[in-house]
């Protein structure tokens, strides 16, 4: 948590600036059955996979070391939600 917390507004900001450039599509904490947060996750679409090796570079929540462990899944947002 303090890992997160240290790194969060930088976290916050680029989020933000890649959801305007419609990059980051969706986000959303993972919860326990307790709510306790678990995980997150996140649905982006980047131009190709060299785009988002060079986001993870520079991602704070992968540099600051919050995210130990990213799963990359591909996936087609289906077009009523883009």
């Amino acid at each position: 948590m303090n890992r997160r917390l240290a790194v969060r507004q930088p976290h916050l900001e680029l989020t933000e600036r890649l959801q305007l450039q419609r990059i980051h599509l969706f986000g959303a904490a993972i919860l326990d059955e307790t709510g306790k947060m678990i995980g997150s996750m996140l649905v982006s679409e980047f131009k190709d996979r060299a785009a988002l090796e060079e986001w993870l570079k520079i991602e704070p929540y992968v540099t600051g070391g919050v995210w130990e462990k990213i799963e990359i899944q591909p996936c087609r947002v289906a077009p009523c939600f883009s």
